[in-house]
């Protein structure tokens, strides 16, 4: 059984013995060493601990393999001049799927009417997180301690780093090829440690998704199902429809190839909800399986860890409409257009801030007058919702770095349209 198929079975029965689970332990006659078993030792206990180490180990990777993997890219550039036109492609298209994202999640939010009838009042409470001015985020892109920015995962600060050591050693003769040789060999070893890795992932699904739906159960989702059902629709259609769109218009290729070859990718990104957590495995299929080339993929992927965040916008497109017609305001397509230009520069603004899908959301809340206190309406199914948002997340960056990669003549044609996937790592022997 290959390993996309383990971890299909993984997370579909961790879903449904997690729910078992917690219909068990908020039934009324339960045994007390019953529900201790099942939600202090288990769900709690071991499978927490299990789930928590298998995304620490995707997460130690990220650093080193983003910090590596870029400056192979950027010293094997041939003409250095190419990494800017490669930039304003790759920002720009991720600001235009961000914008095409919410635009979708205006329109069929005010279709679909979530909110219409929920009669809410704004005795809810929630702070959000302190938002970041935009220029100090722009300042702060530029490291004054590399250490600390990599200790410290600042995403942005590492890839600038990154890209300047590149380009030294590109510049550095004789001196820089034994330099760059030393890193293309790190490379390979951190590609093989993510590959190890990857032989754990049904083990890692399993304990998370079991985790959580032992202690949420399907009570968040049945109370507010219409505002699911509008978020994950409109997230389907952006992820398999849209970026298929892109991908054909853009390079003429097979979308049906690509979401064939990303299913392994969109499987560990809503297990893990986290883009960080599944970069690792999101270069290693982009660079093996669809045939972008690492000066490519280096570049690409990373930055739209970061930034890209089409699942988040879409999330907020929905929750503004929701909470607008909970409270009964009307917007006007003044605000629409607000908060379509706010969540599109606040995916960049907000960058690498934890809870910053929050912190946008209270930000486009406050450009059209909304309450903050909404988002409390939401929060129950957000870490629902937020795995399927990073699936749409990962496929959008994939999506860009192959277009990319293809304008720039550095996409290998014959892996992306062989047929059959690369052969995927075998279990680990004891």
């Amino acid at each position: 059984m290959n390993l996309t198929r383990r971890i299909l079975i993984a997370m579909v029965a961790a879903i449904l013995l997690g729910k078992l689970g917690h219909d068990v332990i908020t039934a009324e006659g339960v045994h007390e060493y019953v529900r201790f078993v099942l939600n202090d030792l288990l769900a709690n206990g071991l499978f927490a601990l299990i789930g928590k180490i298998f995304v620490a180990s995707l997460k130690l990777m990220v650093v080193p393999l983003v910090f590596v993997s870029l400056v192979c890219g950027v010293c094997n550039l041939t003409d250095q001049s190419t990494l800017g036109r490669m930039s304003i492609k790759t920002i720009g298209l991720y600001l235009i799927t961000t914008s095409v994202a919410i635009s979708l999640a205006l329109f069929f939010a005010n279709l679909i009417d979530p909110g219409k009838g929920a009669a809410m009042t704004s005795d809810a409470t929630f702070t959000p997180p302190q938002s970041i001015p935009f220029l100090d985020v722009i300042a702060n892109i530029f490291p004054t301690n590399p250490v600390a920015a990599m200790a410290e995962g600042n995403m942005l600060q590492v890839i600038v780093f990154a890209i300047l050591i590149g380009m030294a050693i590109a510049r550095a003769g004789i001196h820089g090829e034994h330099i760059a040789k030393t890193f293309n060999d790190w490379n390979a070893v951190l590609m093989q440690l993510v590959t190890m890795l990857m032989n754990l992932a049904p083990y890692g699904v399993f304990s998370l998704l079991f985790s959580l739906f032992a202690a949420k159960g399907l009570g968040p989702i049945e109370e507010l199902i219409s505002y699911m059902f509008t978020v994950v629709t409109v997230l389907l259609i952006h992820g398999l429809v849209v970026y298929s769109l892109f991908l054909r218009l853009l390079t003429g290729l097979s979308p049906v190839v690509f979401l064939k070859k990303m299913w392994p990718v969109q499987i560990f990104a809503f297990s893990s909800a986290s883009s960080s957590a599944t970069l690792p495995v999101t270069m290693r299929n982009v660079e093996h399986h669809l045939g972008v080339n690492n000066r490519v993929a280096s570049f690409a992927l990373p930055l739209g860890a970061t930034i890209n965040m089409d699942g988040t916008a879409i999330m907020q497109g929905v929750a503004t409409v929701f909470i607008a017609q909970a409270f009964a305001i009307d917007l006007g397509w003044q605000d629409y257009l607000m908060v379509i230009a706010t969540a599109t520069l606040a995916s960049i603004g907000t960058a690498g801030v934890p809870g910053v899908g929050l912190i946008t959301l209270s930000m486009v809340l406050g450009q059209v007058g909304l309450p903050v206190e909404g988002i409390a309406l939401i929060i129950g199914v957000d870490r629902l919702l937020d795995m399927i948002r990073t699936a749409v997340n990962v496929t959008g960056d994939a999506m860009v770095a192959t277009v990319v990669a293809h304008s720039e003549k550095e996409l290998d044609l014959a892996v992306y349209r062989s047929d059959a996937l690369p052969p995927e790592p075998e279990p680990a022997k004891s």
